[in-house]
C-alpha cells in the first residue's frame, strides 16, 4: 500500500488531476436525464443541474506516473473502472453507459463530495479509507454500493 508520507506527497497531485477532469467534463458532458436527476434527488443530491456525464472507452489514469502507479495499486482507477465521479463530473464507461445502478453510485459520490465540500476533502478522506481499510471496504465506497443496489 501506500505509507503516510507517499499519500501526503500525492494527495496535492490527485486533486489537481481530479480539478482538471472535471473540468473537462463538464466542458464536454451531457447533463442528467430527467429520470437521472430523479435519482440524484433521492439520494439526495444538492445541485443535480451541475452534474455531466461523459462517455468514454476506459477510464484515464493519471498523466503523473506516481499517481497512476498509486491508483492501480490501490485499485481506484484500472482496466477495470467502469464509473469515477470527480465532484460533478462523472466519466462513464461506454459499455455501461445506460446503466442506471452504475449512474447511481457515482451520483452517491457526488453527494459525498458536496457534504464534504468539495476535491480536496473528499479525495483526503476518500483516499484515506481506501488506503487504510481497503477499496472494496471504505465506508464511503460502501455507501454508494449500499444506495445503489437499494434504488436500481
Amino acid at each position: 500500500m501506500l505509507t503516510p508520507e507517499e499519500f501526503n506527497q500525492l494527495l496535492p497531485l490527485a486533486v489537481e488531476w481530479a480539478t482538471r477532469q472535471e473540468g473537462y467534463i463538464l466542458k464536454n458532458g451531457i447533463e442528467l436525464t430527467v429520470n437521472q436527476c430523479n435519482d440524484a434527488k433521492i439520494i439526495p443530491l444538492a445541485h443535480p443541474e451541475k452534474v455531466r456525464l461523459l462517455k468514454v472507452n476506459e477510464i484515464p489514469l493519471p498523466d503523473n506516473p506516481a499517481l497512476r502507479i498509486a491508483a492501480q495499486k490501490v485499485g481506484l482507477i484500472t482496466k477495470d473502472t467502469i464509473g469515477q465521479a470527480l465532484q460533478y463530473g462523472i466519466f462513464i464507461r461506454s459499455d455501461f453507459w445506460e446503466n442506471r445502478k452504475i449512474i447511481i453510485h457515482e451520483l452517491v459520490h457526488v453527494s459525498q463530495y458536496e457534504r464534504l465540500k468539495g476535491i480536496e476533502k473528499f479525495l483526503k478522506n476518500y483516499l484515506q479509507e481506501c488506503v487504510t481499510i481497503g477499496y472494496r471496504q471504505a465506508p464511503m465506497e460502501q455507501e454508494a454500493i449500499l444506495i445503489a443496489n437499494k434504488l436500481a
